[in-house]
């Protein structure tokens, strides 16, 4: 029997939420997690979804993958309404931190962590993290430069977290290396140069595939639907009405 999935500590809103109950499941059969669900104003609308092996690795046939399984869904469920570029990423070296494991894996490298309810007045830490606690409520943080009489640490809920991401350093690009992230040609270690190059030879890996369009307009006089363009070379948004309607014709 399988184990259960671990819990992601962040939930989403609106659309972003709908989403994530949609693919979640689809995703983790294919042996991936969930790490975050975006929708933006990018290209129009572009809704970007994040995934991950358990171990924190991603490629781009694995994005490609993921994304071939989950776009029927999304056509069946439409929780986005209208036309959008779907896009399937790996979650980068600046990761979101969106599970317990996550702070265990990456204790001992800096972060940025936002509460959704302030910690004495406070919601928005910067620091180095460590060790979360045995029951996995809370998650110490060591804080650089602060004020004389004001604790140097403190330990954050993670219950009330809203949002926290690794900060991109050299330590932590030659640490993402050297867990096999993208490790470096001659297998030795990284100089300062090597660290940059791997900083530029590292972005979050994205799958786009053909855009979506919304549904054809009726005709109200001959009630039925109007003829869709065909797609411009190049590119274009095809509606699923056409789509569909290519796809019979292979038959």
């Amino acid at each position: 029997m399988a184990e259960p999935t671990e819990k992601r500590l962040v939930s989403e809103t609106g659309v972003a939420a709908r989403v994530a109950q949609i693919v979640e499941g689809p995703i983790e059969g294919l042996g991936f997690r969930l790490v975050r669900v975006k929708v933006s104003n990018t290209n129009g609308r572009t809704l970007q979804i994040m995934a991950e092996r358990p171990d924190g690795t991603m490629g781009v046939d694995e994005c490609e993958a993921v994304s071939r399984a989950i776009s029927p869904i999304l056509d069946l469920e439409d929780p986005v309404g209208g036309a959008y570029y779907l896009e399937v990423s790996s979650p980068g070296i600046d990761r979101p931190l969106v599970r317990v494991s996550d702070f265990e894996r990456w204790a001992g490298y800096e972060a940025k962590v936002e509460l959704a309810v302030p910690m004495d007045g406070r919601k928005r830490f910067r620091g180095i993290i460590g060790v979360p606690s045995a029951d996995g409520t809370t998650v110490p943080i060591d804080l650089p430069d602060v004020k004389p009489g004001l604790p140097n640490r403190i330990d954050v809920p993670l219950r009330d977290l809203g949002e926290a991401h690794l900060i991109l350093t050299d330590e932590l690009i030659r640490e993402s290396l050297r867990r096999g992230s993208a490790p470096p040609q001659d297998g030795e270690g990284i100089d300062e140069e090597e660290g940059a190059e791997a900083e530029d030879e590292a972005p979050q890996v994205r799958f786009i595939p053909q855009p979506k369009r919304p549904k054809p307009k009726a005709d109200k006089k001959a009630d039925k639907p109007v003829k869709a363009k065909k797609p411009k070379p190049g590119g274009g948004i095809v509606t699923k009405a056409a789509r569909l309607k290519n796809r019979d014709t292979l038959h």
